[in-house]
């Protein structure tokens, strides 16, 4: 499998052997700033994430992946989008396609700001998409998908924009997993989680996920845009990651020109 680094490319190539100051100089008003390090292509039909599939991204020690399920929502989302702009970081965020359809202009503020947006089905179904009719299942990813562009673009076609897809609850079937690879739709796990289905304060799960973080070294991060506490976290989380000296990857789909065939 080939991977294909880009991203402004060559700058944010170089920018990895710069200092984090150096890094963040493009955030006006914060050198400071965590920032972006580098943006990574993902080819069609990958599944990746450790806690899910044997393979992960090409990660160097050190680097993060952050993404956030089951928006948009209100207040939290807005306020998870507020702490990354301020530390001009990016993430991605698997939506529901029922939240997509009732609030599309967070939708399209996450596009806006630079974030990639993905899809986690239309309902989010408690049973999960593993204990439903395959037919059903798939009319599930089919139509999240759809409610999540019409939402981000206005339209949606035969073929998601972003062609990024995580199971809710990771209850993937080896039908619905071949379903989403013969569509050339990526499925991500994740490497490690935030736990935030739980309830805790801020500061718990700051300590937790950084005590996950630091054990791993690196890996793509499970949050949830939907819950309070999380949003509460982010600032220090991310003030944290600079401090630490982590650095953040962008992911988004491979372009035709670049993708593993």
């Amino acid at each position: 499998m080939r991977w294909r680094v880009t991203g402004a490319v060559c700058a944010l190539l170089v920018s990895l052997s710069l200092p984090a100051a150096a890094r963040a100089a493009a955030c006006a008003g914060r050198p400071d700033a965590l920032g972006t390090t580098r943006v990574l292509e993902v080819p069609p039909g990958v599944r990746v994430g450790t806690k899910s599939f044997p393979e992960t991204l090409p990660l160097n020690p050190g680097e993060v992946v952050l993404t956030f399920d089951d928006g948009p929502w209100p207040h939290t989302t807005a306020a998870i989008l507020d702490a990354l702009k301020a530390e001009c970081v990016r993430a991605t965020f698997f939506l529901i396609g029922e939240n997509a359809k009732a609030r599309p202009e967070l939708v399209r503020r996450e596009i806006a700001e630079g974030h990639t947006v993905a899809h986690h089905s239309m309902t989010h179904p408690d049973v999960t998409l593993a204990r439903l009719p395959e037919a059903a299942a798939q009319a599930e990813i089919t139509r999240g998908m759809a409610a999540d562009d019409l939402a981000a673009y206005g339209a949606a076609g035969a073929v998601p924009r972003v062609p990024f897809f995580r199971f809710p609850g990771f209850a993937a079937t080896p039908e619905l997993l071949t379903y989403l690879t013969q569509r050339g739709i990526s499925v991500f796990g994740a490497d490690l989680w935030a736990s935030d289905w739980n309830k805790m304060t801020p500061e718990q799960q700051l300590a937790l996920v950084l005590q996950r973080l630091d054990a791993a070294g690196s890996g793509i991060i499970l949050f949830h845009d939907t819950k309070s506490q999380t949003a509460a976290m982010i600032p220090a989380f991310l003030r944290t990651l600079a401090a630490k000296g982590y650095r953040v990857v962008h992911i988004i789909p491979a372009r035709a020109s670049s993708a593993v065939r």
